[in-house]
């Protein structure tokens, strides 16, 4: 479902050329879960990025599902995206104008889907929000926002989930449950589940974790029981 081959992101800085990625060859497979660990700075989120098409690498590859990013411009990347990818993000990244079932129905719209709004109101069911289709971001806790980021997410039945420090904001009793509902959607949509996070707990739930170090993959083993935390 994705590959990078010998990936390496460096940028222009006013101390010289500063190398973020170095070498990340990796593969993740249909349904897998596989959370990217390390520390900050570490290169975990844009590793995300150059992978979800949302930047691109100074040297190397990354397939998804059979496309070569490489080979596709900006508008054939966003394309792509919107056809099989769901994002969770450490900050929601909700439309504060849109109210939450407005949120969740953007990415279905978008598609023509003329079922949006039933949709739409079936997944904040689905992650139980069925109360508060009618609240604006402001109006709703941080995990409540979370929530609805994630019904957003599986909102176009994406095939591949990128989720970047999806706890980061939240307290340990609202993270651990949406944490739960994130595992919940992925094994019921069977979505490939991609998860950044410094949290070796969560990270120990995924079916394999590959540590980046100063940009550099160190490891990549598989959690023999991913553990419920």
């Amino acid at each position: 479902m994705i590959r990078t081959e010998n990936l390496v992101k460096s940028v222009d800085t006013s101390e010289g050329l500063l190398t973020i990625l170095e070498d990340v060859s990796l593969e993740i497979a249909t349904a897998e879960s596989v959370a990217i660990v390390g520390a900050s700075g570490s290169g975990k989120s844009t590793l995300l990025g150059l992978m979800a098409g949302l930047d691109g690498s100074t040297s190397g590859d990354v397939i998804l599902d059979g496309h070569r990013l490489s080979q596709m411009d900006e508008e054939q990347r966003a394309v792509l995206r919107g056809e099989m990818v769901g994002f969770v993000f450490q900050s929601f990244q909700l439309l504060p104008s849109l109210t939450a079932l407005e949120n969740v129905m953007l990415p279905i719209e978008l598609k023509g889907d003329p079922e949006a709004n039933l949709k739409a109101k079936q997944l904040l069911e689905r992650v139980g929000l069925e109360e508060r289709w009618h609240h604006y971001p402001n109006q709703l806790s941080g995990g409540e926002q979370q929530r609805v980021a994630i019904a957003r997410a599986f909102a176009t039945q994406a095939r591949i989930l990128f989720a970047d420090e999806p706890t980061g904001n939240l307290d340990t009793a609202t993270g651990k449950k949406v944490v739960d509902l994130l595992f919940d959607l992925n094994r019921e949509f069977a979505t490939t589940l991609v998860l950044v996070t410094h949290d070796e707990r969560l990270a120990q739930r995924c079916n394999r974790s590959i540590r980046l170090v100063a940009g550099k993959k160190v490891s990549d083993a598989k959690n023999e029981e991913p553990t419920v935390v």
